[in-house]
Parts: structure tokens; sequence; C-alpha cells
């Protein structure tokens, strides 16, 4: 009779065991998954300006451009997307403001998001057309 009680004991020990180390797992799982890093980002990414100056906001991503107004400093903005464009204090990148056609130096913006290029937000038929993809520049 001992010999009885002490098996069902561990097969009790065993299956809670097992149980509780299969919820451990599934809680570790659901910590580590990607929607829940991912939730922390905004859909939509926003720069805010670093530049204690201000920020020039341009015609074109160029300093060869018209500037159309000033960005204060810690001004947020919407980005809708980004081009490689003319070197800034070793940053090739401009962001295009989102609901607007103007742009700014990402040198002094400080995203908050992930700011895809603008070849990947808006392509074009001709992106990947043979005729494109022979030509140069």
């Amino acid at each position: 009779m001992a010999a009885a009680t002490a098996r069902r004991v561990r097969i009790a020990a065993t299956t809670s065991a097992l149980l509780l180390g299969g919820s451990l797992l599934g809680a570790s799982v659901a910590q580590a998954s990607p929607s829940s890093e991912t939730a922390a980002w905004p859909k939509r990414p926003y720069g805010i300006v670093t530049a204690k100056s201000g920020l020039n906001v341009r015609q074109y991503p160029s300093t060869d451009s018209s500037v159309k107004y000033v960005l204060p400093y810690h001004a947020k903005r919407g980005l809708d997307c980004k081009v490689r464009a003319q070197l800034i204090d070793h940053n090739p990148y401009w962001y295009k403001l989102r609901h607007s056609n103007y742009w700014v130096s990402a040198r002094y913006i400080k995203t908050v998001g992930h700011v895809k290029l603008c070849k990947d937000v808006r392509p074009s038929a001709l992106n990947n057309s043979a005729k494109a993809q022979k030509a140069m520049g």
C-alpha cells in the first residue's frame, strides 16, 4: 500500500511539474512575441527637431533649395518617407514631411518609429522594369 501511495505522489508531482513548466514556457513565448515589441512603435513615424536654432524646411532635399519655413527646437512633425540626397554632416538622408511636399535634413531630427525609403512607400511601375534596370542613375 505504501508503494502505491508513493507511486501516486510521483505521478502527481510529475504532472504538476509538466503543467507548470508548460504554462511558464507559454508565458515566456508570449512576452517575447514580435507583436508586443512592435506595439510600442507608432504606426506612423514622426520626428523631433534636435537643432537648438531651429530646422529649415525646404522645397527639395538639398540646401540649394529654397527655405519654406523654420521648425523650432523640439517641434514634432509626422514623417512620410526618406531619400538619400545631399550629405549634411555625414548624414545622407532627408525626410519628407507628412501631409506636405517639403523636406528636412535627417541630421537634425530624432525619429520615433521606422521611416521607410520613399521608393518603398510609393513604388512606380517602372522601378522593376527591364528598361529601368538597364538604365544608369
